[in-house]
């Protein structure tokens, strides 16, 4: 049985609610997004980097299953063994994962059967909530927060995924067709926020949630530099493209260019050219493009690119979490009900640094200095992937507002472009 579809799916943040009720909160939620999934959509497999929905629907519950519910739930029985293999996503040190890139062979466990597991996960999961052990309270509550915060990053995913499903479709379907619009107003045109160099902290300062990855807080000294207010939009990118963006080698990196010849990229994902327009395809279906909003779906390398035909670059990682950190939190995010970025609402120095769009940076996903992974399995999280990717800031459209922070490090390989990724300039103060 697929749950009653909510439009709306929220998430409680964090120390607004219990426990409990924020476990139930967040699992209602990924079973809002799927509902208006037809059936069929839940078992495809459109990329080896996209998994069917029903397999991020029972991932998320082995996570709970393996890490809490085995360690402290007395008497806990698991609904089928097989399940410990085929929704163990990467954790080679807990078991033996499933192949990624076979994830869409599973035709069974179904659906009916997939809802059926996190029904069993969720029943133990209130039971344990309820009368913690309290030699193992204080581990349990660390270990379902990270497992909420986990479920969450795969509520993004899911949404990606799905998008990334629909778009193989010639009939390209809407996933929902009652998506909330955008502002009709014209975006601000861009100015420059200057920021003073000098010796700064960034990580996460200890206070709430953070991942491992986002630790410890050390100083980095930055030069001044310059940010520009708002990310490039469609419009700015289309510029880029019409002055033969695609077609010059000297504004790409050497992998870059290797991509643009091989893979035939002439524009971003999603878009396509219809008569003497272009269009993109979306969570709303096909729709023509908005030229007001920030660009997306562009890989670091077009990223990088873009920023140097504009005479600027991509700022660092450190640059965007100073800008980033003294701003609420706040714009077009999950609640939203957008699920696609949408051009700025408002003049302000500088905005959207949340929402709408991952931002590329420039930093490598590297370790900060005295890093150290969680122990046990769990340290397989973050901390084995901090090679060969590059760092994304400030959350999209599809994140959960509850689940982003000025510390956030998101990471993907520079190739990718199903994510909801765009760009900001930066420049030398």
């Amino acid at each position: 049985m697929q749950p009653p579809h909510s439009p709306h799916p929220r998430n409680a943040p964090p120390g607004s609610a219990s426990l409990t009720e924020r476990f139930q909160r967040i699992r209602a939620a990924s079973e809002a997004i799927c509902a208006p999934l037809q059936i069929e959509d839940y078992v495809i497999q459109s990329m080896p980097d996209v998994s069917p929905p029903k397999w991020h629907l029972a991932h998320v519950s082995w996570f709970f299953e393996a890490f809490v519910l085995q360690p402290f739930l007395r008497g806990y029985r698991v609904l089928d063994e097989a399940y410990d293999h085929l929704f163990n996503s990467y954790y080679e040190t807990h078991g033996q994962p499933f192949p990624r890139a076979s994830r869409g062979l599973l035709s069974r466990p179904g659906v009916a059967e997939v809802y059926r597991y996190r029904q069993h996960v969720d029943a133990a999961m209130d039971e344990l909530l309820a009368h913690p052990p309290a030699e193992h309270a204080t581990e349990i509550a660390r270990r379902v927060e990270l497992g909420l915060q986990h479920e969450q990053q795969h509520q993004e995913l899911l949404l990606m995924d799905i998008l990334h499903i629909l778009a193989q479709n010639p009939l390209r379907p809407a996933y929902r067709t009652d998506l909330q619009p955008g502002p009709t107003q014209l975006p601000d045109e861009p100015h420059w926020k200057d920021y003073s160099g000098g010796l700064h902290q960034i990580g996460h300062d200890g206070e709430g949630f953070a991942f491992d990855c986002e630790t410890p807080r050390h100083r980095q000294f930055l030069e001044g530099f310059r940010l520009a207010s708002r990310p490039v939009s469609c419009a700015e990118y289309l510029a880029f493209m019409s002055d033969g963006g695609y077609a010059r080698p000297e504004l790409w990196l050497a992998d870059g260019w290797g991509l643009v010849r091989q893979a035939g990229w002439h524009a971003p994902l999603y878009w396509q050219r219809a008569d003497d327009r272009w269009l993109e395809m979306t969570l709303g279906g096909l729709r023509p493009l908005d030229l007001q909003a920030p660009v997306c779906h562009i890989s670091f390398y077009e990223a990088d690119a873009y920023a140097r035909w504009a005479g600027a670059r991509l700022p660092s990682e450190a640059e965007w979490e100073i800008a980033a950190r003294n701003q609420p939190i706040a714009g077009n995010l999950l609640e939203s009900d957008h699920l696609q970025p949408i051009a700025s609402p408002q003049a302000a120095p500088i905005s959207q640094l949340y929402g709408d769009v991952w931002e590329w940076t420039a930093s490598a996903y590297r370790p900060y200095p005295g890093f150290k992974p969680l122990p046990g399995s769990l340290g397989e999280y973050n901390g084995k992937f901090m090679c060969g990717q590059m760092v994304l800031r400030g959350g999209c459209c599809v994140t959960p507002q509850a689940h982003i922070r000025a510390t956030y490090r998101n990471f993907f390989y520079p190739a990718m472009r199903w994510q909801f990724a765009g760009l900001r300039l930066a420049k030398e103060a």
